[in-house]
């Protein structure tokens, strides 16, 4: 099988394309870096012909309110272009909770992307992972001040980007799904609890403190962005971390 990993230089999609190769299968990585333009267009038609599939990982470059014209005009790009060339499956990355966060402009852009993916013209699978084990770093840094780092009680369910890697590999071998697949870390932590963890394993002084008002996942009420029911991946936090 043929697969086309538009964003395939990144994080999950450098783990995508190696997993899908290391299956047998051609899959090839397409970027900015190796000519692909989303917004523009330029070496979208290439990157696609003759793909069986096409994963979507590329992401907005900012999560403000510019990231819905981010990805409406990449997904309108991207399903042309699958389209005219006869591509079977089409595949993205969303969140889970992703829809019930209508505060964040960046999910509300993640969920227009679902509704371009759904009403295009091509057979589709969405993929939905809560939150990436490797993002905590950058977590820790949005609301840091001095000795100290503010983090709501927000509840997680970090997974770690192999895992993530794994799940969209088995979707782009899979029939289209023509729905969601979610996919999340085995256990679910307080996003304060999960920063305290995180810097007392790097010997890290700086104090944790419970601020519901601090940072991103402020915004987000309740569990939303936790599912036990979702496909349970098997790396823990402690594990990963070490």
């Amino acid at each position: 099988m043929r697969i086309a990993v538009i964003g395939g230089t990144g994080l999950i999609g450098s783990q995508v394309v190696d997993k899908l190769n290391a299956a047998g299968h051609e899959a090839v990585p397409h970027s900015l870096s190796t000519g692909v333009d989303v917004i523009s267009g330029q070496g979208v038609a290439q990157a696609v012909a003759g793909a069986d599939v096409v994963v979507n990982l590329t992401n907005s470059p900012t999560f403000d309110d510019a990231s819905p014209d981010f990805f409406r005009t990449s997904m309108d790009n991207l399903l042309t272009a699958a389209h005219e060339a006869g591509t079977g499956h089409f595949v993205v990355l969303s969140i889970v909770g992703v829809d019930k966060v209508p505060e964040l402009d960046y999910y509300r852009a993640k969920v227009l992307q679902e509704e371009l993916l759904r009403s295009g013209p091509v057979p589709y699978s969405i993929v939905r992972a809560t939150q990436f084990m490797e993002f905590m770093d950058a977590v820790l840094t949005w609301t840091a001040d001095g000795d100290t780092v503010r983090l709501p009680a927000t509840p997680i369910q970090p997974i770690a980007a192999k895992d993530v890697a794994e799940a969209v590999a088995q979707v782009a071998l899979g029939a289209p799904l023509n729905g969601i697949r979610e996919v999340g870390g085995p256990e679910v932590f307080a996003l304060d609890e999960l920063g305290r963890m995180t810097l007392s394993h790097k010997g890290d002084a700086r104090t944790v403190v419970t601020d519901p008002t601090a940072g991103m996942f402020a915004a987000v009420k309740g569990d939303v962005l936790t599912d036990m029911n979702a496909h349970l991946a098997p790396t823990r936090y402690a594990d990963w971390l070490s």
